[in-house]
């Protein structure tokens, strides 16, 4: 009895003081720098300027950026030519074009998808101070500007995906190719739609493991500031439909569509995200340079909301994973909203070989670097 009693005096505050002791440390330290809040050992540079309406990213194996732009029309080429991590050239490849947002490399050549059509600069790193004349791949894509620009990346089968957002804040076309993403063979043929009822994604990535495709999706407008969510989506096979227009989120019924929402069956998102906060670009982290506890998990650019009453995103955000479920929502990087002014609009997101991550930034024309050390 005499141990027993000695054993409760000594041991078990130890084990509450050593208990307390480990989730103060689970908390995380958010410092500020240069405007900024990101975590403890974390940090953000400028990596380029003055690029105009900077939107998606591609990295070529020889390590150029390739940018894209939506207002500008112009497609640009970023140079690091010391391999500092800072640009040391920028090159406009290609203006006059329409919308030419999204960006690819596959075998040395660059794709850029404009609203109706996709193009492919050959052979693109042996020639950006002559630039060929591009290939028409496929331009039987619709023709509408709203929510017509778009964001292109090959997936892991090869094909090229190309989405086609709603022509509208929310309708219902007979016409199956808008509210989908879509894919295509490299040469433009055997499109077809991947997945429906998608508003308008500007933003996917494959999960490194199970190769299945996760993407952002844009809720629709005018119903007020909290509703409906912003999502994250995960769509394990072709064919899946993912609500829209009856459905938004989980169970937001449409007002004007809602009345059909049981003709339909119907892939709820993984996670809701902030109301009207735009998000756009997403990128599991499949670099090394982070702490390990971010590895694999998703990064996500919140462009921010338009006409939401007090603004809101404007900021990276971070979504946990765990056996393949989305488990927590968080803020990764602020700093671009003060006070309701805005600073800059995160656009999309790009891994470095040397696991730092790029943010494009639209509103400001400029592309930030984060990288993480202990020091």
């Amino acid at each position: 009895m005499r141990i027993l009693k000695r054993f409760f005096i000594m041991v078990i505050p130890s084990f509450f003081i050593l208990t307390l002791f480990c989730n103060i440390n689970q908390e995380k330290i958010v410092i500020e720098q240069n405007g900024f809040r990101l975590p403890q050992g974390f940090k953000i540079e400028l990596y380029a300027d003055s690029i105009e309406n900077a939107r998606s990213m591609t990295l070529s194996p020889g390590g150029i950026l390739f940018i894209g732009s939506r207002s500008a029309g112009k497609v640009y080429a970023v140079l690091d030519k010391n391999k500092d991590y800072k640009a040391d050239e920028i090159i406009v490849i290609a203006s006059g074009l329409r919308s030419p947002n999204g960006v690819a490399v596959r075998d040395g050549d660059l794709y850029v998808a404009e609203i109706n059509r996709v193009l492919r600069f050959k052979n693109i790193e042996d020639n950006l101070q002559n630039v060929p004349q591009p290939e028409i791949i496929n331009d039987s894509f619709p023709n509408d500007a709203h929510h017509g620009w778009k964001f292109i990346r090959f997936g892991p089968d090869g094909k090229l995906y190309v989405p086609v957002g709603g022509p509208c804040n929310v309708c219902l076309k007979d016409d199956k190719r808008y509210a989908s993403i879509m894919r295509m063979n490299p040469d433009g043929s055997e499109l077809e739609i991947f997945a429906e009822g998608v508003r308008n994604t500007v933003g996917f990535d494959w999960h490194p493991f199970t190769k299945e495709l996760w993407f952002t999706d844009n809720g629709r407008d005018l119903m007020g500031d909290d509703i409906p969510p912003d999502e994250l989506n995960h769509a394990t096979v072709k064919g899946l439909h993912f609500g829209f227009p009856f459905i938004h989120g989980n169970d937001v019924i449409d007002p004007e569509f809602g009345d059909e929402s049981d003709k339909i069956k119907y892939t709820k998102p993984v996670r809701e995200l902030g109301p009207h906060v735009a998000a756009l670009g997403m990128r599991f982290y499949t670099g090394k340079m982070f702490p390990e506890e971010y590895h694999n998990q998703i990064f996500i650019a919140e462009h921010g909301s338009w006409n939401r009453s007090s603004k809101i995103g404007y900021r990276i955000t971070l979504v946990r994973l765990q056996d393949n479920t989305a488990v927590s929502y968080e803020p990764f990087i602020e700093g671009w909203l003060k006070d309701e002014k805005v600073f800059g609009r995160p656009v999309d997101l790009e891994i470095m070989p040397d696991g730092s991550m790029l943010v494009s930034d639209d509103f400001g024309g400029r592309i930030y670097r984060i990288t993480y050390s202990e020091d």
